[in-house]
C-alpha cells in the first residue's frame, strides 16, 4: 500500500541532517562480527548508511586495500578511474578511497572535487582507456544510485568497464571484511596533502563529444523538439548543461544539487528515492509533461531513466525497453545480423515477442547488468536492458559504448526516436500493444529479514508443489536464466498466459515479486496474490509451496 504522502513535495521533517550523516561516517566503527555491519556487495555494489555504522571509513578503507589487492592479482596494472555521485556520503568515501589508492602506489584519475561523475561515464572512460593502451586500467564509482539520502554505495567496475561479477565481488568482499577490524592498520595517504598530485580526468567532454558514435543527434538538433531533462539532482546535472550549450534542444528541468534532496517527491514507501522509474517519484516532472515534445529523468548516478510523454506520462520501463529494441534494430545497419536482445528475466514477455518479429536471438539473463557484459563487449548483444530502466547499446558502428547502463544514452534516445519517426516512444508501444495484445506488468516489494532473502535466493522447483498459478496451469519453474544457464537468485514460475519470478532484494530488507499478465488487470492481481502465497509459504522453514 502507497504512503499517505506518496508523490507530495517533502517536508522538513523527511530530510537528513547532512552533518550527522558525515559525522557518523567519520566516528562510527563497524563490529566486524556483525553481519549487518559488514561489507556485502548486492547486485550493484556494497550499499548502507552510515547511521547505521553500514557505511563507513573503516569499509571504504578496507573495500579499496582489497581492490588494490585484486587488481594486482588479476594483473590490472593501469590507472584507476574513480568517479562519484552527489549522495553525502559520496565524496567522504572517494575522498578515503583515493587515500588509500594513493598510499598503494596506484595511478588515480580523479574528477575535480565539485565536479560529479555517471556510472557510464566511467565506464565509458575505462573502455577508451583500454581501447588505446596495453596495460589495463579499472574504475570505482561512489555512488549508491537511487537509494536515499542517508546511504552510500561503492562499486568496482574491472577492466572490462562494467559492473563486477559475482567471482570478484565475492573475493573483495571477503579480503575486505578480513581487514576490517584492523583497518586503521590500512596505509593510506592524507587527502589534503596528496589532493594536488591526483591527475584530474575529465569525464564529461569526451563522454559528450563520443556520442555521435551512438546517437543521432543532428535529427534531434534539427527536430524542433523540445527536451526537458531532469537530472533529479544527481551527476547528470552538469552534462545535461554541457549537451545544451552544445546545440541539442534541451532544457535542464532542475539544475539543483542539494544532498537533503528537498525538491522531491516521496516515493511510494513515503522515503526520498531518486527512482526515476517511479510515478511518485516523478510526480513533480510527469506535472510539467505538457511544457515538452518529451521530458526525461536519471537517477542520482545516471545509470537509470525515466522517460515522460506529453501524452501517456511516465512509461513503464519494460514498455520503453520494448520500443527501444524495436527502433534501434530497425535504424543500426551498422550491427551485426546476428547481434542478439539482451533482457532480464523479470522484463516484458513483450520483448520476446519483439524479438522474434526483428527475427533477432533472444538472450534472457538472471537480474544485473554484468550478465549483458560479455555480450555488449564483443557484439553478440546489440541491446542489454533491464526492467528496473537500466540499459546501453552498441554505437553505430557496431562496437562497445559501456557495459554499464547508461541513463543518459537512453534519454536522449527517446529524442531520437520523436525525431526520426514524428512519434513519441508511448505512441510507438501502442502500436507494439495493437499488434501483439496488451501486458499488464508489475513489481511489489515485501519485507524480507537476511534469513529469509537467503532462502529466497536457494529456492528451487523441489520447493514448488503446486500445479496452477491463477487459475492456468504452470509450465515451467526456473532457477536458472535460459540465456546464459546461472542462476537466478530466486524462482520464476510461467504459464500459457502469465508468469511472476521472485527474488531477494541486492540493497534492501525486502524480496521482489514481478508478475505480468497478457490477459487483464484482474489476472495480473491474481497473479500477484498466489505469487506472495507461495513465496510466503516456501520462506517459512520447513514448509514447500
Amino acid at each position: 500500500m502507497a504512503h499517505e504522502r506518496a508523490g507530495q513535495p517533502a517536508q522538513e521533517s523527511d530530510l537528513i541532517n547532512v552533518d550527522k550523516v558525515i559525522s557518523a561516517y567519520y566516528d562510527l566503527v563497524p563490529d566486524p562480527t556483525n553481519p549487518d555491519q559488514k561489507v556485502v556487495f548486492g547486485t550493484s555494489g556494497h550499499r548502507g548508511s552510515s547511521l547505521d555504522t553500514a557505511f563507513n571509513q573503516a569499509h571504504i578503507a578496507a573495500t579499496t586495500q582489497a581492490i588494490v589487492e585484486y587488481r594486482a592479482a588479476q594483473g590490472t596494472n593501469g590507472p584507476l578511474f574513480i568517479g562519484k555521485d552527489t549522495h553525502a556520503l559520496s565524496s567522504p568515501a572517494w575522498k578515503t578511497a583515493i587515500e588509500v589508492l594513493h598510499a598503494n602506489g596506484v595511478e588515480v584519475l580523479a574528477e575535480r572535487e565539485d565536479e560529479y561523475t555517471p556510472t557510464p561515464a566511467v565506464s565509458r572512460a575505462i573502455i577508451r582507456y583500454n581501447r588505446d593502451h596495453d596495460v589495463p586500467a579499472d574504475g570505482i564509482v561512489v555512488t549508491p544510485s537511487h537509494n536515499p539520502p542517508r546511504d552510500g554505495g561503492f562499486k568496482y567496475n574491472p577492466p572490462n568497464g562494467g559492473p563486477a561479477d559475482t567471482d570478484a565481488t565475492r573475493v573483495i568482499a571477503a579480503r575486505a571484511n578480513e581487514l576490517l577490524g584492523d583497518y586503521h592498520s590500512i596505509r593510506r595517504s592524507p587527502y589534503e596533502q596528496i589532493a594536488g598530485e591526483i591527475t584530474r580526468y575529465d569525464y564529461k567532454t569526451p563522454y559528450c563529444n563520443e556520442l555521435t558514435q551512438v546517437l543521432n543527434l543532428d535529427a534531434i538538433r534539427n527536430s524542433g523538439l523540445r527536451h526537458g531533462a531532469d537530472p533529479m539532482g544527481g551527476a547528470s546535472v552538469q552534462y545535461w548543461q554541457f549537451l545544451a550549450e552544445q546545440g541539442l534542444p534541451i532544457e535542464v528541468v532542475n539544475p539543483v544539487v542539494d544532498p537533503t534532496w528537498r525538491f522531491m517527491t516521496l516515493d511510494t514507501d513515503g522515503k526520498i528515492r531518486m527512482d526515476c522509474s517511479s510515478p511518485n517519484a516523478m510526480a513533480s516532472l510527469v506535472q510539467q509533461r505538457g511544457a515538452y515534445s518529451l521530458a526525461t529523468g536519471n537517477d542520482a548516478d545516471s545509470d537509470r531513466h525515466g522517460i515522460v510523454t506529453p501524452d501517456a506520462g511516465l512509461m513503464n520501463p519494460n514498455a520503453y525497453l520494448a520500443v527501444a529494441i524495436n527502433y534501434l534494430f530497425a535504424n543500426r545497419p551498422g550491427w551485426a545480423p546476428e547481434a542478439g536482445v539482451g533482457k532480464t528475466l523479470v522484463s516484458s514477455s513483450l520483448i520476446d515477442k519483439v524479438a522474434a518479429k526483428l527475427g533477432r536471438r533472444l538472450v534472457e539473463v538472471p537480474v544485473g547488468f554484468k550478465w549483458f557484459v560479455p555480450g555488449l563487449t564483443d557484439g553478440s548483444i546489440g541491446f542489454g536492458g533491464e526492467e528496473s530502466a537500466g540499459a546501453s547499446f552498441l554505437t553505430m558502428a557496431g562496437t562497445t559504448w559501456t557495459t554499464d547502463k547508461d541513463g543518459i544514452l537512453l534519454a536522449l534516445l527517446a529524442s531520437e526516436i520523436l525525431a526520426v519517426t514524428g512519434k513519441t516512444p508511448s505512441q510507438h508501444y501502442a502500436e507494439l500493444e495493437a499488434e501483439f495484445g496488451k501486458s499488464y506488468y508489475a513489481r511489489v516489494d515485501a519485507d524480507a529479514d537476511r534469513e529469509q532473502k537467503a532462502r529466497l535466493a536457494q529456492l528451487s522447483s523441489d520447493d514448488v508443489t503446486v500445479d496452477e498459478l491463477a487459475g492456468e496451469p504452470i509450465t515451467a519453474v526456473l532457477s536458472h536464466a535460459p540465456g546464459n544457464g546461472a542462476a537466478i537468485g530466486g524462482i520464476k514460475v510461467t504459464t500459457e498466459n502469465a508468469w511472476f519470478a521472485a527474488r531477494p532484494s541486492g540493497t534492501e530488507d525486502k524480496y521482489k515479486i514481478y508478475a505480468e499478465s497478457l490477459k487483464s488487470a484482474e489476472h495480473l492481481a491474481q497473479v500477484q496474490s498466489a505469487a506472495k502465497t507461495l513465496v510466503d509459504a516456501a520462506l517459512t522453514p520447513g514448509n514447500r509451496a
